[in-house]
């Protein structure tokens, strides 16, 4: 059976931060609804930081947390030791579900390490300077190509303009 393709989804500030003390720094409705959309449907693979941070399993998807402790099992989701492991299972449960690809939805750990992986990036371009200690890694921008791309201003639950931008690897 055909490999789902690997998303990176991530919203990133212009300094490139995505997080302080393991939460969002922003509220962005706009970029809530399309990570909802996007995800959907589909196996979500994040570290443990970033699923503890959200606190459940979100409806609708399948989650695989990433975690060397063999410990934790947290009800409702699936947990895997190494990226291969957790995108092998994701790959496993995306096809049960009938998914369109293996969404990695960070944190910034996971997100380096799944980088070079990635068949698509879905980038929510935050578009403020917050303080954070949580960055989205350096990656190599000429192994993409600009696939699309959408300005929204800061709505009403916005607290930031944003771009939504999708990147697509270069064969």
């Amino acid at each position: 059976m055909a490999k789902l393709p690997v998303v990176v989804v991530a919203a990133v500030a212009e300094n490139g931060v995505i997080g302080r003390d393991n939460q969002l720094i922003w509220r962005l409705r706009t970029d809530l609804r399309r990570f909802r959309e996007l995800t959907m449907g589909c196996p979500i693979v994040m570290g443990r930081k970033t699923f503890l941070s959200i606190g459940k399993p979100l409806p609708g998807r399948q989650t695989v947390v990433l975690s060397r402790d063999p410990g934790f099992r947290p009800a409702g989701v699936h947990v895997a030791p190494t990226l291969d492991q957790a995108l092998a299972r994701a790959q496993e449960l995306g096809r049960t579900m009938g998914a369109h690809a293996v969404i990695v939805a960070g944190g910034g750990e996971v997100y380096a390490q799944a980088l070079p992986l990635a068949d698509r990036l879905e980038l929510t371009l935050v578009h403020a300077r917050p303080e954070g200690d949580a960055l989205f890694p350096a990656f190599d921008r000429a192994a993409f190509r600009e696939a699309g791309r959408s300005e929204h201003p800061a709505g009403a639950e916005d607290d930031h303009p944003c771009s939504f931008v999708s990147l697509e690897r270069i064969s």
